[in-house]
């Protein structure tokens, strides 16, 4: 057993190996086929250059590459290599070759013939923009027609596609510098890439208005050719990569989100027998799901009943109606039910059955589906005197696709995945970016409404995209997977810590994220799937994520103080106040580690935790775990691969 793998992601699998090649000035990072942060200088121009394999379910085949030959010489390179992706309906290969040129002008062409025919929801070259210097900045776009025009990419979040037929796309990713990429083969467009977590713009081929999944025929050659070129006043060489990375503390304002848990029926039985963990979090709510399709909807109320009282917290009610008849009558019983068992929820959403799945722009809801009206109306008669939300079960997009009237409900909810289009470590992380944009879009959405965000997870709860979760069973890295290994390393535990400064960061009234037991669980339990060392070790009671839902959840309500971290995309952070004390709590999100100096710190003594991969086994046993704590002086800390940091300044 590879015990430190274990440890920071949860799964033996092999990481892909990273290569970087240069190009003049211009720096890419190649890594399974693809081209990934390609900067010019210091600033990221484009962040991949990908030639993707999406199966009929949209889950994107992990390549399998061999035949790989690298040469690099005169300041420039040229790669090829075969991809083989092994999809649900058999394995599709393609054949890359890249190249790049002194001048920093880049090329990538992709081609395929599949042997038999290939039902795909995608198949071709994807690029990705980065947020900064491209998301609210002007952009100059080419169309397949000829025709140009100038505009301004979205600042807030669109539901829709912003461009269309396009040929190729310029705009400035530093000050005197212009970008051109340029796309061959077929018809591009650019979607919003933030409504579904992905830190990006997306420009893909085949256009959302025609069906899919389409079939590839045998012997039907895809070819397509895209290439980058800069122009203007270039770097002369590429920056140096890392650094330290700077925190800066500033005032007190506002107060720390609720925390909650997602409790779903299939586990709400075991999630009692871990009520004394979850006691131990110390979680302000649970959010409980009913499903009314379910003939046994009834039968885990009984068990939401006993650990919300064990844990001494809140209970909402999450109910999904089969939204086919009106949703007074649907709903009928359901209070009656849950009075029956005991149970005052604190709060109620109900969501027709419909808006568990997407619907591309353009493409409207089916045909009965019960109107935002009918089943606010609906729930406040079931449910009077309760809160009752509004909004979706699923993710952000389809909240923004489809956004409830501002006044109707008492407070808007939405839930997130970090798996839907990619499931590198790198891409995993990267979500934790957009959901700020998530969370300001909203914002402006619905105003000063009350907003609570999740379940949120890494993997999915549910797949709004296809007919199944894709298949994980050797606990690899998976898009659209509801089983991702990664939840149960250090690498969970950061993941969390920096979606919940977001949250905190953003104002929401309550995040909800992990569950008690399960795939999302912040308590072990023996599952279908394996789980290496805790199925070993006899005496392993938590994943390392319990340590920091504690710490946020012993956080609620408190104020909280302004931290900022000079490079987000490594270190996140986030601060309270408690009385005298201040607690700063810090987030290594690479598998390097990070150096980071902090500025404004308050006067005081301080303690440092530190939750990383030698304390791993320890924080795993014990619940009240203090990690590595220690005495700490200075400013200055080295924060190891996806460690989890507290300091607890003053008191």
């Amino acid at each position: 057993m590879n015990a430190r793998a274990i440890r920071l992601y949860g799964t033996e699998e092999e990481i892909p190996e990273q290569r970087r090649l240069t190009a003049g000035p211009v720096t890419a990072m190649l890594e399974s086929g693809q081209l990934r942060w390609i900067k010019v200088g210091d600033a990221e121009a484009i962040r991949a250059i990908a030639f993707l394999i999406r199966d009929r379910n949209w889950a994107t085949a992990v390549p399998e590459i061999s035949e790989l030959k690298i040469t690099e010489r005169g300041g420039g390179f040229r790669v090829t290599f075969t991809a083989r992706c092994a999809t649900v309906d058999g394995d599709f290969v393609w054949k890359g070759d890249f190249s790049g040129k002194p001048d920093g002008t880049i090329r990538c062409v992709g081609i395929a013939t599949p042997e038999r025919d290939f039902l795909t929801a995608r198949t071709g070259f994807v690029i990705l923009h980065p947020l900064k210097n491209f998301a609210g900045g002007p952009v100059t776009i080419e169309h397949v027609d000829g025709s140009v025009e100038k505009a301004t990419v979205p600042e807030s979040i669109v539901p829709d596609q912003p461009y269309f037929s396009v040929r190729s796309m310029t705009h400035s990713p530093k000050r005197g510098v212009k970008a051109t990429i340029r796309m061959e083969g077929d018809s591009w467009e650019t979607e919003d890439h933030r409504n579904w977590t992905d830190a990006s713009f997306k420009t893909y081929s085949r256009p959302l208005s025609l069906p899919w999944p389409y079939e590839i025929k045998a012997g039907e050659k895809v070819r397509q050719t895209v290439t980058l070129s800069f122009s203007g006043n270039l770097p002369k060489a590429p920056a140096k990569e890392g650094g330290a990375v700077a925190i800066l503390l500033g005032r007190a304002s506002g107060a720390m989100p609720r925390i909650g848990l997602s409790v779903l029926p299939e586990d709400a039985e075991q999630a009692v027998c871990a009520a004394d963990i979850v006691k131990a979090a110390a979680v302000q709510h649970l959010n409980c799901r009913l499903d009314r399709r379910d003939p046994d909807w009834r039968k885990p109320l009984a068990a939401y009943r006993d650990l919300a009282r064990a844990a001494r917290a809140e209970i909402v009610l999450e109910i999904i109606i089969p939204g086919v008849d009106a949703p007074e009558r649907e709903l009928a019983g359901v209070a009656a039910a849950v009075k029956e068992a005991g149970i005052r929820p604190a709060a109620v959403m109900v969501t027709p059955a419909a808006d568990l799945k997407s619907y591309p722009p353009g493409t409207p809801s089916p045909a009965g589906t019960p109107s935002w009206q009918d089943v606010a109306a609906a729930a406040r008669r079931a449910f009077p005197r309760t809160r009752i939300g509004g909004g979706m079960l699923a993710n952000f997009t389809e909240l923004n696709r489809k956004t409830p009237p501002k006044k109707l409900f008492d407070f808007v909810a939405h839930a997130t995945s970090g798996l839907v289009h990619a499931a590198d470590d790198r891409s995993v992380m990267e979500t934790l970016e957009s959901i700020g944009h998530i969370i300001r879009s909203t914002r402006k959405k619905m105003g000063r409404m009350p907003y609570r965000i999740g379940p949120s997870h890494i993997g999915n709860s549910y797949n709004p995209y296809g007919a199944n979760y894709s298949p994980n069973p050797k606990g690899g890295r998976v898009t659209m997977a509801r089983v991702d290994p990664r939840h149960r390393g250090l690498f969970g535990a950061a993941w969390h810590l920096g979606f919940l400064s977001q949250a905190a960061h953003g104002g929401v009234e309550a995040a909800t994220v992990a569950s008690p037991v399960g795939e999302f669980g912040i308590a072990y339990r023996r599952l279908a799937h394996p789980q290496p060392w805790f199925d070993e070790a006899g005496d392993g009671k938590v994943y390392p994520v319990f340590h920091v839902i504690r710490g946020m959840a012993k956080a609620a309500g408190g104020k909280r103080v302004a931290a900022e971290s000079s490079d987000s995309e490594r270190v996140r952070t986030i601060a309270w106040r408690d009385g005298r004390t201040t607690h700063l709590w810090l987030a290594n999100l690479r598998d390097a580690p990070a150096e980071v100096m902090l500025r404004n710190l308050p006067k005081g003594d301080a303690q440092l935790f530190l939750l990383d991969e030698e304390a791993f086994e320890q924080a795993a046993r014990d619940l009240s775990f203090s990690g590595r704590t220690r005495p700490f002086a200075g400013t200055t800390l080295t924060l190891p691969p996806f460690a989890v940091a507290r300091l607890d300044i003053g008191g």
